[in-house]
């Protein structure tokens, strides 16, 4: 069966499902029908019972039989319309037949309706012949007086056999047509249900031999399968989008590498050269080349640290945690005095609790910081504030031109007049990446006065949840 396609199995499935419908609906109607025409038949020899052969005056038929039992002396009467058999049984389980009838054989209920114990017996019979009947028995009256006697009256089961025949084949040719066009109806059905799986499975391949993730699946409809191709097309969207940025970061990372490593290499060789040829660079020549050596080598750690930070800011959802921002606040501002130390850093900071990774945070907070310093002037100042979920860094240098501020938290970009200030580019998009993942917005806009205004706006509480807080 798992060998199968999933269309022959749901078409199998569905023959057999309406299979067994259709052979509960024949039994049932099978054996209602019978025992329809044995109910109506016992009316009919009951009828024919209490109307023709024990009338309360007597009856003709019957004391031919009566006379016959007892004096063994053949009766020219005939056998009443339409019945096999009619015999007189007494409570001993003796039988008397009459003329042109059939013996039946006794059976137990016969007696005991001859005896008293039961009012009437409905059963089936056979003949001593073999023939099977429909036989009622009933209490014989003779002169408005219950005697030690019964009356057995019968009719043979052919016509009722025949009908049953009958309708037997016809249920089955029913149900045999009624199973091969729910067969036919199953498989047009999966046929027409699964074309959308078809042409998921169609694009997951094409997409597998060809790594072309621009495809989409046209969805119509608010269904399970229009539910299936929406998720398909937003994982391609996502896919594709993830790929472009990889492309676009190696791109940017090798554009913003070739430089410090060009002017690094170049110094590099001139120090080799000085030592090739026996002609030793001046001290203070030589002094300034180490130094600018050591500068290069310290951008481009910087860079591959800042490459580390963003990929892993790009991660997969990490494990958040409730942490106070206000002192993960308080810990970046100590890291900003000292790389400013002519700098006035003031700060006001009130408790509030995020959901986020301490050290992310941190690390968005340190860049932020840093970002104020590298363009306050010097003995500058710069206001941090946290108040209700709202963190603000503003600092009092040149600012941001409005052009310019579109692009600020993009990859690897950098205004053209602080391209001769140290940094990669990257630290505005990893503050960005980490406020996001922390549920927040941040933005940047010039501050009333001159400078930058930088907010963070994290969802939050005043106060800790309950499980967060430390044990008394």
């Amino acid at each position: 069966m798992r060998r199968l396609a999933l269309r022959s199995r749901l078409a199998l499935l569905t023959a057999a499902a309406v299979a067994v419908a259709v052979a509960a609906a024949a039994f049932a109607c099978w054996f209602i029908t019978r025992d329809q025409l044995v109910a109506q038949l016992d009316s009919t020899l009951t009828t024919q019972l209490e109307t023709q052969l024990t009338p309360r005056g007597g009856n003709v038929y019957i004391e031919s039989i009566l006379d016959q039992c007892q004096t063994n002396a053949p009766s020219n009467n005939n056998l009443p319309p339409g019945l096999t058999s009619v015999q007189i049984i007494d409570s001993h389980g003796q039988r008397c037949v009459g003329a042109g009838a059939v013996a039946l054989k006794v059976q137990h209920t016969d007696v005991q309706v001859a005896d008293g114990s039961r009012d009437s017996a409905k059963h089936n019979a056979r003949t001593d012949g073999g023939q099977q009947v429909r036989a009622v028995t009933l209490p014989l009256i003779k002169n408005n007086a219950r005697t030690n006697l019964a009356i057995t009256v019968s009719r043979p089961l052919d016509e009722i056999d025949r009908t049953l025949d009958h309708l037997a084949w016809l249920l089955l040719a029913v149900a045999g047509v009624g199973v091969v066009g729910a067969a036919t109806a199953g498989l047009w059905v999966a046929r027409t249900g699964l074309r959308p799986v078809d042409r998921l499975t169609e694009a997951v391949e094409h997409v597998a031999a060809t790594e072309d993730l621009n495809v989409r699946l046209p969805v119509e409809g608010e269904d399970e399968i229009a539910r299936l191709g929406q998720s398909f097309n937003a994982m391609t969207a996502a896919l594709a989008s993830s790929r472009d940025r990889q492309q676009q970061l190696i791109a940017d990372a090798g554009h913003e590498l070739r430089t410090p490593l060009t002017s690094l290499r170049t110094n590099i060789e001139l120090l080799e050269r000085s030592e090739a040829t026996g002609r030793p660079l001046p001290p203070e020549d030589r002094r300034e080349l180490l130094a600018s050596v050591k500068a290069q080598m310290t951008e481009l750690a910087a860079l591959i640290g800042d490459l580390q930070e963003l990929n892993r800011a790009d991660a997969a959802a990490r494990s958040l945690t409730v942490v106070p921002l206000h002192e993960i606040t308080e810990t970046a501002l100590r890291r900003a005095r000292l790389r400013g130390p002519g700098l006035t850093i003031g700060a006001e900071l009130a408790p509030w609790y995020v959901r986020g990774e301490a050290a992310a945070l941190e690390r968005a907070i340190v860049n932020l910081l840093d970002n104020a310093v590298k363009f306050s002037p010097p003995s500058g100042v710069i206001d941090v504030a946290l108040h209700e979920g709202r963190l603000s860094v503003r600092d009092h240098g040149p600012g941001i031109p409005a052009e310019e501020l579109p692009h600020v938290f993009e990859r690897f970009w950098r205004s053209p007049t602080a391209r001769s200030l140290p940094g990669s580019g990257l630290g505005l998009s990893i503050v960005a990446r980490i406020v996001q993942q922390s549920g927040g917005t941040i933005t940047l806009a010039p501050a009333e006065g001159g400078g930058t205004l930088a907010t963070v706006q994290l969802p939050g509480a005043p106060t800790a949840p309950p499980e967060t807080l430390p044990e008394t």
